[in-house]
């Protein structure tokens, strides 16, 4: 009489496949708060400086923002007020939208409100505004990977989203997805923003589907990590990719 015959491996279906084969989330894990905090502060300072530059080229452009800078343009023009002021206003009225989603602000989320606006009214202010069309594209497409870089660097530093990803990240926690809520969220204010007069175009799609990709590259390689040892982890297999959203 044979053994019993060992029963044959189910097939993966397509989700399994999907969560089997997918990699961890990039973002980087939470740090206390006083870890390589000088290196941190650093980081966020020069990431928030970049991605206020990188909004100013996009605006010099005049060939599509950024979704949130179609709004805060076009406010900047009914309202007028700077563009850096509108930035102001709108993070700090996002940032009370956290308030019932019980989301806690950290630094870099305070400093994101204050800095990129105080930086984007300065740029706006010494930079060109290019007449030639290939200087405008090369300062739309120079604005787009300077904000994926910035980006990389202010998320890498760890010390607390920008509000408008707080924003979206808190409501996917309690409903919905992060892509489902980004979408609905940056086609609202592109079409409040444009309706007000701001600018959407080429450059905004572009922005769209560069963003996420660039934010991915840099991240890993300008991530502050932790000196202290991670505690162990459920293997990869057990671990569902998770979005990490761009800036």
């Amino acid at each position: 009489m044979t053994g019993a015959r060992k029963p044959l491996p189910m097939p993966l279906g397509s989700t399994q496949r999907r969560v089997a084969t997918a990699p961890a989330s990039r973002r980087p894990a939470p740090m206390p708060l006083r870890e390589r905090l000088p290196r941190r502060l650093f980081q966020l300072l020069v990431g928030l400086l970049g991605y206020g530059v990188s909004i100013s080229l996009m605006l010099r452009a005049h060939l599509g923002n950024q979704p949130w800078d179609v709004l805060h343009q076009g406010v900047a023009l009914r309202a007028g007020l700077s563009v850096g002021t509108v930035l102001i206003i709108v993070g700090a009225a996002v940032l009370l939208c956290w308030i019932p989603l019980r989301q806690r602000p950290g630094i870099g989320t305070i400093a994101n409100i204050v800095v990129i606006g105080l930086v984007v009214d300065v740029a706006n202010q010494v930079l060109p505004e290019p007449s030639h069309v290939l200087v405008r594209w090369a300062f739309m497409i120079g604005g787009i990977v300077l904000c994926g870089f910035a980006s990389g660097l202010y998320i890498g530093a760890n010390l607390g989203p920008g509000p408008r990803d707080g924003l979206m990240t808190g409501l996917a926690a309690r409903t919905w997805s992060l892509r489902g809520w980004r979408t609905v969220l940056e086609i609202a204010v592109v079409a409040v923003g444009f309706a007000l007069g701001g600018k959407a175009g080429l450059g905004t799609i572009l922005y769209a589907l560069a963003i996420g990709p660039l934010a991915q590259f840099f991240l890993p390689m300008l991530t502050v990590h932790s000196r202290t040892p991670a505690p162990a982890t459920a293997s990869p297999a057990a671990v569902p990719a998770t979005e990490p959203a761009p800036c």
